[in-house]
């Protein structure tokens, strides 16, 4: 998994039937090098253009042997590392790398070649998770919601709960006391943060919250940037990477900027508990943004609950989106639901994925 931070790619090894995880594997990380982050973020400019999710102009076609290379990389290395045999691999399921996400346009394009990754691992790929439910009217987003009842299923936790994945875009989970689910794009998460300082610094993320912490939060900039009319919109809903101002800080010293685009990322989940159907009894957190103590202390204040990382019960706060993708995968195979009206606005249960063979 790759994810819109555009970081690295995250691999999970993860026994399931779909419906239900046997196994939990290792986990592990390889993360972009500079110049592979400078690509991509250039192949997100250059995506803002396309009407034809096949097409690659610009910068997007080396961007997507980038992504295809890192993630065989990431797999084998993987795979080594933990003395697994790549014959014993059933399936690999590959996001890909989102570059554009429009729904409304029926558009969501996601680089990442499933059919030469297939090839150059000897193994089944399933991909283009997406383009089912979008084509169908659907958000495409977000996917991981389907999973997250299959990850807790064995858990001891309260219900309703909320599963909030803060990454590059915020997602969350509701999780009824009968299953039942509702799920959305809260707003930012760690994009923001991430290209601010990338843009002064060459640093891909402030870690452990430290520089938000000594700085600033400019509650005047919060609210502006909250006036934006994706909050107020009911749910299902997605959000592109690249929704929100950018530039909304630059007047700001880089600690305060951080600060409050920490401020906004947190605002905008307790804007959004709004629309669930009831208050969650507890949040969990996965993600880049369960690493930020700072963004942390944000969310239980402003959203006067009780939060915990995904680590503090038992599941991965890193790894969390890499295996709910080899489920998906799974899930793709056996032709189960991928999306649900109450997680994408599909028109109906729907599944979806492209399997490429080796």
């Amino acid at each position: 998994m790759s994810g819109t931070s555009c970081d690295g790619v995250d691999v999970a090894l993860v026994e399931t039937d779909g419906e239900r995880i046997e196994r939990f594997g290792p986990t592990s990380y390889q993360p972009y090098g500079a110049a592979e982050r400078a690509v991509l973020a250039r192949a997100l400019g250059d995506a803002a253009a396309l009407t034809d999710r096949t097409a690659r102009p610009g910068s997007l076609a080396i961007a997507e042997a980038i992504v295809n290379g890192a993630h065989r990389i990431a797999v084998e290395s993987f795979l080594s590392g933990n003395d697994i045999d790549m014959a014993s691999i059933d399936v690999v399921g590959f996001h890909g790398q989102t570059v554009l996400h429009r729904p409304e346009r029926r558009l969501t394009v996601q680089i990442g070649d499933g059919a030469a990754l297939a090839r150059s691992l000897g193994r089944p790929v399933v991909y283009d998770f997406r383009a089912a439910d979008v084509a169908a009217g659907g958000q495409g987003a977000p996917l991981a919601p389907t999973i997250h009842p299959v990850l807790i299923r064995d858990l001891d936790l309260p219900r309703p709960l909320a599963v909030l994945n803060l990454g590059g875009v915020g997602n969350v989970t509701f999780i009824g006391e009968d299953d039942a689910l509702v799920a959305f794009d809260t707003g930012p998460a760690n994009a923001l943060m991430d290209d601010r300082l990338a843009r002064e610094t060459g640093e891909a993320f402030d870690r452990d919250g430290a520089i938000a912490a000594s700085g600033r939060v400019d509650e005047e900039i919060v609210r502006k940037l909250m006036s934006h009319a994706y909050f107020d919109a009911p749910p299902p809903k997605s959000l592109d990477r690249n929704a929100f101002d950018a530039m909304a800080t630059d007047g700001l010293p880089l600690s305060d900027a951080l600060a409050t685009l920490a401020a906004f990322t947190a605002q905008s989940v307790a804007h959004g508990a709004r629309h669930l159907p009831a208050p969650p009894a507890l949040w969990i957190v996965a993600g880049g943004g369960a690493r930020n103590p700072t963004l942390l202390g944000m969310l239980r204040e402003r959203l006067g609950a009780d939060v915990m990382t995904a680590d503090e019960v038992g599941l991965s706060s890193d790894a969390m989106e890499a295996q709910a993708f080899a489920v998906l995968a799974v899930r793709s195979l056996r032709g189960l639901p991928l999306t649900y009206p109450g997680t994408t606005g599909a028109p109906r249960p729907m599944t979806g994925g492209v399997l490429a063979q080796p």
